[in-house]
């Protein structure tokens, strides 16, 4: 099921939204987020929902809700739902006006919940991808802008291509940025939790962020520091962090297979435990 708040009104199905002459259709001006209601319980939505004003407003446009509006239309949405769904919460702020430059006053704003049911915690296989993020020079890597989804999409195509579900993708320097579509962390044959940091090049995640605070109350430290490809080949555990599956272990790296290993479990309780009290 699809429910859109968009002009006033809550829709069903796949609610139409944009003009062919829209700046965010031809010239992709637009941003989103991504959050969670896991049954009835919103974990970290304020942050999520600041990061879509934030995200706007590095791309030149200007969301038209505050914090606390958006706050009250996601709840509204919710109740919408049976009180176990899992639901994915997904705000939107696109340009409608504009050449090449979107006119901030013009951005429109359309809130988007769909069952999305949470994925099994039996892993996803990954591979080293041929493409490179690009950093703040190049891109609104700053933002949550769609744009940067391109990028993502043929990382994702090349390697189910290669018969792997996502991608290990690194930063114009070759070090480690993140996965194709989520956050990365690995443990070191020395039992090190390690994450790539934060270089400009990727979003620093809310669950991400979140993550390594409920391992550090479990009294286990994440290192971040400059991450280099090969160490992933020793890895003794690899997962990933993101809006989507929250912690989700990587089974297969390229040749090798890996366990679900006792950090990502661990990870994976301390983050449903504090979604149940959110």
């Amino acid at each position: 099921m699809y429910l859109t708040y968009f002009n006033g009104n809550w829709a069903e199905g796949n609610a139409p939204l944009f003009g062919a002459m829209d700046h965010s259709v031809w010239l992709g001006s637009s941003v989103f987020d991504g959050a969670r209601s896991i049954r009835g319980q919103l974990p970290d939505l304020r942050p999520h929902l600041q990061r879509v004003i934030h995200s706007a407003e590095r791309v030149g446009l200007r969301c038209p809700l505050s914090v606390e509006q958006m706050e009250q239309l996601v709840r509204e949405g919710v109740a919408k739902f049976p009180a176990d769904a899992e639901l994915y919460i997904r705000p939107l702020v696109f340009g409608t006006d504009g050449l090449l430059i979107p006119v901030p006053d013009k951005s429109a704003f359309a809130l988007t919940l769909f069952d999305a049911p949470m994925p099994p915690f039996t892993g996803f296989s990954a591979c080293l991808s041929t493409l490179r993020r690009p950093d703040a020079l190049m891109a609104p890597t700053d933002a949550k802008a769609s744009s940067l989804y391109a990028n993502t999409s043929k990382a994702l195509r090349e390697a189910r291509d290669r018969g792997f579900d996502n991608a290990v993708v690194c930063d114009s320097a070759g070090h480690v940025a993140e996965f194709a579509s989520a956050n990365l962390f690995f443990v070191t044959p020395e039992g090190k939790v390690v994450t790539p940091v934060p270089n400009g090049t990727f979003l620093s995640g809310i669950t991400r962020a979140r993550v390594i605070d409920l391992l550090a109350q479990a009294g286990v430290p994440v290192e971040e520091r400059s991450v280099r490809p090969e160490e992933l080949d020793s890895a003794v555990e690899i997962f990933n962090t993101g809006n989507y599956g929250k912690v989700t272990p990587c089974v297969r790296y390229e040749g090798r297979t890996l366990p679900v290993g006792p950090i990502a479990t661990l990870a994976r309780d301390r983050y449903m435990a504090f979604a149940a009290g959110a």
